[in-house]
């Protein structure tokens, strides 16, 4: 008989060590990048739509319908694979990361996502346990954006705030094949396979809600000690590109009183970004300063360089930014000898995403049953969880748009990720899982009383 109480979720387990074969298992797929002796301590190059994506998607389709999951792939190459409930027409209650990598990523990052929740669906099959609505599994495309320069672009489509042509007609910056013209992603799509024909919209492939756990990819969880952080929502971001316009002249002969030096006013420029950060509790990134034109013994008339600016707060985000703009006119005019000229290009703007409070109760719930367990007991109540922001962007900030939406954080040695040894303890891999499933179960319990199984 199918097991469908609700009394009942607190007997399933995963089975921790298979997930954890699961995860360097598919890292074959990819491994790249070693760092020790350890056949696991290896990093990842799994581009998006390379041959290593391929090889990964296709062992996960064999595995899902080895559990008797219905799989359907749009036409951005999301994976939906769907286990069946008793109410077969209902949306499904939906568990999401990403398979690629960056080109020196680790082996955890949108991984862990994945195959925890693959974990959940084997759990959920071997103890035949039925429940109200489906639930399934997603693989997003191209999350990373690091062949593709669309971040989180699949699940933007999924949610109509991507056009599709517009991804479709994204070109790679990382070429797979040396001499070839740059491909896109619908040319990639369509050479691995996975160019499906099911449009990428959420009201082709509803969601009843999305879960999805991932590595912190910050120190916090590992400085404080605790085991899962439970995700309430993620900072808004806004990305920027600014370009500063002096005047080359030698560096021997131009006296101060007559240079349009752009460097200088770029570095006193991003100097003064990271005061502001501070000053208004945020965050303030330059990744990125071009000069021309390049040489040694001449002052560069161009610079540009990009301002990658969080906050947890809308309104603190914008004043942020206002700051700036009026403290870089300021040094353009008065603190540059002859004075430069400066120019913003908005590259994106994303506001503060806020997590389904359901959701996040159903998480919460699962964290405390997890972290009180004997075998994860701190002897001390409360201490093995705690409230998060993302300080990151994630698929599930764009699902937020859609469907109710939340988040489970396990934690990352020193804070590393997006390189080689970036590393999720086995503990960290199984608890993390284990609040996947323990949320997504009393999810789906909770929803004949939400009445959203029609």
């Amino acid at each position: 008989m199918a097991r469908t109480a609700p009394s009942l979720y607190g007997g399933l387990k995963i089975n921790g060590p298979r997930l954890l074969e699961s995860i360097h298992a598919t890292c074959q797929f990819g491994s790249a990048h070693r760092y020790g002796d350890h056949p696991t301590e290896t990093g990842m190059a799994r581009l998006s739509l390379d041959d290593n994506d391929k090889k990964v998607r296709n062992w996960l389709r064999e595995q899902v319908e080895a559990l008797g999951c219905d799989m359907k792939v749009d036409q951005m190459g999301n994976m939906f694979a769907v286990r069946q409930g008793k109410a077969k027409n209902a949306a499904p209650v939906m568990m999401g990361s990403h398979l690629d990598t960056q080109p020196t990523g680790g082996r955890y990052d949108g991984i862990l996502g994945v195959l925890a929740a693959l974990e959940v669906l084997r759990t959920l099959h071997e103890n035949d346990y039925e429940t109200e609505g489906p639930v399934g599994l997603i693989n997003w495309t191209n999350e990373e954006g690091a062949r593709f320069p669309m971040v989180t672009v699949s699940s933007g489509v999924w949610a109509e705030t991507v056009p599709l042509e517009t991804a479709w007609n994204c070109k790679e910056v990382i070429g797979l094949r040396p001499g070839s013209e740059p491909q896109t992603m619908k040319q990639e799509l369509e050479r691995i396979g996975f160019l499906g024909d099911i449009p990428a919209s959420y009201k082709s492939l509803p969601i009843a809600a999305h879960f999805e756990v991932h590595i912190e990819q910050g120190p916090i969880l590992e400085q404080e000690g605790r085991t899962i952080g439970v995700v309430t929502g993620g900072q808004a971001y806004n990305w920027y590109e600014v370009e500063i316009t002096g005047r080359d002249s030698h560096a021997g002969t131009t006296p101060f009183s007559a240079r349009k030096d752009a460097i200088l006013a770029a570095a006193k420029m991003i100097t003064s970004s990271n005061r502001v950060a501070k000053e208004c509790s945020g965050l303030i990134t330059t990744g990125i300063i071009r000069a021309e034109p390049g040489s040694v013994n001449t002052m560069a008339r161009t610079v540009r360089f990009t301002l990658d600016c969080r906050h947890p707060d809308d309104a603190a985000l914008s004043e942020m930014v206002s700051k700036c703009r009026v403290l870089f006119d300021k040094i353009s005019k008065e603190e540059c000898e002859l004075g430069v000229t400066v120019n913003w290009t908005t590259l994106t703007e994303n506001p503060a995403v806020k997590f389904h409070p359901d959701c996040i109760a159903a998480i919460e719930e699962a964290a405390h049953e997890v972290c009180s367990s004997p075998e994860r007991s701190s002897g001390e109540p409360g201490k093995g969880w705690r409230h998060m922001l993302s300080g990151a962007g994630h698929d599930s900030c764009n699902t937020s748009k859609r469907c109710p939406t939340a988040m489970i954080f396990t934690p990352t040695r020193n804070g590393a990720s997006h390189c080689p040894d970036e590393y999720c303890s086995p503990e960290g891999c199984i608890a993390g899982a284990q609040v996947l499933l323990g949320a997504v179960v009393r999810y789906d319990a909770m929803r004949p009383q939400r009445e959203d199984l029609s």
